[in-house]
């Protein structure tokens, strides 16, 4: 793990991080996972959450637990009203379920469209339907080079959606490309919106700045900047750990106008998770 910087960037009251992650060994993963990373508690993320000045916390459910809500969900409830999660249920869960996860903080569903999912695509405008009732939304990840071909799909979906990690091109693009011209689009129907976060997973360039992701960030941050949302991805499950202070401090180079960055840390995500 990274070592113990504070960031130079002072957050803002209400910062919100929208996309974290918790492990515990006493839940069994799932037949489907492909990362089981060690346990990763909430002590241990509160000490950052203090450390970086985060106020809330979007706590989304990992590949590894599959349909098995329960460690997110506990996570949740011990950290209180400053959590909320995004879930992973299949198309048999009944509709006092989804009301129970509401009442406990729920306000999203996952799919995540790399090696390990839990859901396939093909349950994909069902689940949006079931869940669009309870004001939830999808939270969306996969190969950004292929959102030109899931584009017409997104845009059937009657609930809003988060487009993960800038795109999550998994070899960097430019502006130019189709599927970045095809996630560009879809925000602007202002349904959709973008999160900026995990760049050193798919960066060749790599730190300070992820200058590759980050010319994407920064088009996004001038195209929309009422749909942005930022999240650290603690505790990056995955082979790279970057420092938790620079996933903060990377927005002075991408957001460095003051009142966009507090839309994208406190507004934005004010209004897409109820705080």
């Amino acid at each position: 793990m990274a070592n113990d910087s504070k960031p130079r960037l002072k957050a803002p009251a209400g910062t919100t991080d929208t996309h974290i992650h918790f492990y515990d060994h006493r839940f069994p993963t799932a037949k489907t996972a492909v990362i089981k990373p060690g346990d990763a508690l909430v002590p241990e993320y509160m000490a950052l959450r203090q450390r970086l000045g985060i106020d809330r916390t979007v706590v989304v459910q990992p590949s590894a637990y599959g349909l098995d809500n329960r460690c997110t969900m506990e996570a949740v409830a011990a950290i209180g009203p400053s959590a909320r999660a995004v879930v992973a249920v299949g198309p048999d869960v009944t509709d006092a379920e989804l009301d129970r996860l509401t009442k406990l903080g729920a306000r999203g569903i996952r799919y995540f469209m790399l090696a390990g999912a839990p859901l396939p695509i093909e349950t994909l405008e069902t689940m949006a339907a079931r869940v669009a009732p309870f004001g939830w939304h999808i939270v969306f990840q996969m190969d950004g080079r292929d959102l030109a071909g899931r584009e017409a799909l997104l845009k059937r979906l009657p609930c809003k959606v988060i487009i993960d990690h800038t795109g999550k091109f998994l070899e960097p693009v430019g502006v130019d490309h189709a599927g970045f011209r095809a996630l560009m689009r879809l925000v602007d129907t202002g349904r959709f919106w973008v999160k900026l976060a995990g760049p050193y997973e798919t960066s060749k360039k790599g730190p300070p700045n992820y200058d590759d992701v980050g010319v994407l960030a920064k088009a996004a941050v001038k195209a929309a900047p009422e749909r942005l949302v930022w999240a650290s991805n603690w505790p990056f499950p995955g082979d790279i750990k970057p420092d938790p202070a620079w996933m903060l401090d990377m927005l002075l180079d991408w957001i460095p106008d003051e009142t966009v960055r507090k839309k994208a840390l406190v507004d934005n995500p004010a209004e897409l998770y109820g705080f």
